[in-house]
């Protein structure tokens, strides 16, 4: 098969949606499809990628780390052309995910979208909420969604965000897969442990609780800070390691001195790709109280990586910890230190056989074999449909002629 990705975001960007695009892009090749990557240019990337067509972008509005696409389109419909694309799997709904539409329909081929990002989350950085509204976005997806093939939803938040949107494209929840075999235990694994902990100053006693994400305002960060207070009156050795960049450092900075934690939270800032699995690793737990998460690949690292999570809940992620070995979620942000406190307490043993078959169910073997027989019965769906309306195309035209053929004979009867 030859799929066609269209996006805005790939790497050397870094985002969730770019990491999942790559993964699934590997698994498909390994599988042994052909997978051709429209995206944008980016003055970070190499001069020459095989596999990969870069069209003319610039920053997006009040997200500079993204890009969208101003020109080169029609050079990347024609590249799409001679590739004899079979399916195109558009990946944002701006630049490149028109574009993917438009080659789509030009080829008479299947269009799939995954809607990665739940926008409402993000109103606040487009003029501060002011311009942009949930109304816009909700009409803005359904109209996009609806001019699709199917969509492929990450998560049971996103398919029921969808369908109140009023999206009936047909839609399959298909949760992103990681590489689990990076995040895998080794015979080194506790000595790098302890070294690390160590480099930040956590003492053998003191519990390392773990928040790895993207530094901004929507990742919720400041939920933990303002209750670490009440963490520490009944756990004083708890300390916080926030991993990540973002606009929101400062700000978070500020607010661990208000409430004067600042010398229990440790900013470490981005970490290389390869080190991210001992941070993992090396935490007693990995806490979050995001509520902005369609599909959270960092929960999955994280349980790859053994640890436990303490978590803010959601349809997807009461799904995903469903056995207490593996974590625990709770509600809302006030239910966080009751959550945290009750699950130390505990003390739940890890369950490896558990483990094992979470991690199988979250690997990207499972997310590239449900990913392609979404691909083959989409493809199936649209011959049908396409066979469908050149049946009734050829009706229409076969009761046009014979009307023609009775008013012609009318007329010269």
């Amino acid at each position: 098969m030859k799929i066609g990705f269209f996006t805005d975001t790939y790497f050397p960007q870094v985002s969730g949606v770019a990491t999942s695009i790559k993964t699934l892009k590997d698994e498909l090749i390994r599988r042994g499809h052909e997978v051709i990557i429209f995206t944008t240019t980016d003055p970070n990337a190499p001069e020459y990628e095989e596999g990969i067509v870069r069209m003319p972008s610039v920053p997006f509005i009040s997200f500079k780390d993204r890009r969208i696409v101003v020109r080169g389109m029609w050079d990347a419909y024609m590249i799409a052309r001679n590739f004899e694309l079979d399916l195109i799997h558009t990946h944002t709904e701006f630049g490149a995910g028109f574009l993917g539409k438009v080659v789509g329909k030009r080829l008479h081929i299947p269009v799939i979208h995954t809607y990665h990002t739940m926008y409402e989350d993000y109103l606040h950085y487009i003029a501060r909420g002011k311009v942009v509204r949930p109304a816009h976005v909700k009409i803005f997806s359904r109209v996009f969604a609806n001019h699709t093939s199917g969509v492929v939803c990450p998560s049971e938040r996103v398919i029921t965000t969808l369908r109140k949107y009023g999206v009936v494209s047909p839609m399959c929840v298909i949760p992103t897969g990681i590489q689990t075999k990076k995040f895998e235990v080794g015979e080194d694994t506790a000595a790098k442990s302890k070294q690390l902990r160590t480099a930040l100053n956590i003492q053998e006693d003191e519990i390392f609780l773990l928040s790895l994400s993207r530094v901004s305002y929507e990742k919720n960060i400041q939920a933990l800070i303002e209750r670490l207070p009440e963490v520490l009156q009944v756990k004083p050795n708890v300390r916080l390691v926030i991993v990540g960049k973002g606009p929101y450092e400062e700000a978070l900075k500020q607010l661990a001195y208000d409430k004067k934690v600042r010398n229990k939270v440790i900013f470490v800032g981005e970490v290389p790709n390869d080190q991210v699995a001992l941070y993992y690793q090396s935490a007693d737990y990995f806490v979050c109280t995001s509520t902005s998460e369609s599909q959270g690949l960092t929960y999955l690292e994280a349980m790859a990586s053994g640890t436990q999570l303490v978590v803010e809940g959601n349809e997807y992620l009461d799904h995903l910890i469903d056995d207490p070995s593996l974590g625990v979620t709770f509600p809302t942000d006030d239910d966080f230190v009751p959550a945290l406190l009750s699950y130390m307490a505990e003390n739940p043993p890890k369950n490896q056989a558990i483990l094992d078959k979470k991690k199988y169910e979250i690997s990207v073997e499972n997310f590239g074999e449900s990913m392609l027989a979404f691909y083959n019965e989409t493809i199936a769906y649209y011959k049908k449909i396409q066979a469908t309306e050149k049946q009734r195309s050829t009706f229409d035209e076969d009761s046009k002629t014979k009307k023609h053929r009775r008013l012609f004979k009318g007329i010269f009867h």
